[in-house]
């Protein structure tokens, strides 16, 4: 019987363990781990990026996989729904799609994704009828392949459908510009907060920008 990802992560956590893979050292690629094992490479994938979020591996972009110097506990991220969050706020979710086509992302979603044509999402989420988030999303075509996203967001699907390996998370501030602030029912000027947020597996999967309403609070528990 073909390992499973666990037993496969198993035996590479006892080679980090007895310094078979020694700290700093390159492992083999899931190529080779999989032909060794006796498993396919999407089950080695599965186990290395379990131990690379426990902060046991380190996986980089066209550098392979390395057992790190000094292991560390990572923090997880744990991607929400937008959806739930209106609604654990006591208030109506709703949603609507604006666009949704094929185009030449820009600069920051093809630093993100890559060059080529990116499916470009715009949506709305609205909380008791009125303005909550504006979901500005760009995909790698393949990802969502046939997907309707008239019924359901692309920030529900992919938390439902698609595993992440690695994810960049960044806040910032917007000023609303006319077509913001007419999305938005703000008035032009008025404060606004970004998140941008990319994601990938072995290739890239999405860049979102999602600005909120005026007023909006982020809680974070610790």
């Amino acid at each position: 019987m073909a390992m499973g990802w666990q037993e496969v992560r198993d035996e590479a956590l006892r080679r980090i363990r007895a310094r078979d893979w020694p700290p700093g050292a390159r492992i083999p690629d899931e190529a080779a781990l999989a032909g060794e094992l006796g498993c396919t490479r999407v089950t080695v994938n599965r186990a290395l990026r379990d131990l690379a979020e426990a902060g046991l591996l380190e996986r980089r972009r066209r550098g392979g996989t390395r057992v790190p110097l000094t292991p560390v506990r990572r923090a997880t991220l744990s991607i929400p729904i937008i959806r739930q969050d209106i609604a654990e706020r006591g208030q109506e979710p709703g949603y609507r799609l604006l666009s949704d086509r094929l185009e030449p992302g820009g600069a920051e979603a093809r630093a993100a994704l890559g060059d080529g044509p990116l499916r470009h999402v715009l949506a709305l989420h609205t909380a008791d009828g009125a303005p909550y988030c504006l979901e500005d999303r760009w995909l790698t075509p393949a990802v969502a392949e046939g997907v309707d996203f008239a019924e359901v967001s692309a920030n529900e699907w992919l938390v439902g459908h698609v595993t992440y390996a690695e994810a960049h998370l960044s806040f910032g501030a917007l000023t609303a510009d006319t077509a913001l602030a007419e999305a938005l029912d703000c008035p032009p000027g008025a404060a606004l907060l970004l998140l941008e947020r990319s994601t990938r597996a072995e290739t890239p999967i999405t860049w979102v920008r999602l600005i909120y309403a005026p007023g909006h609070r982020v809680d974070a528990g610790l």
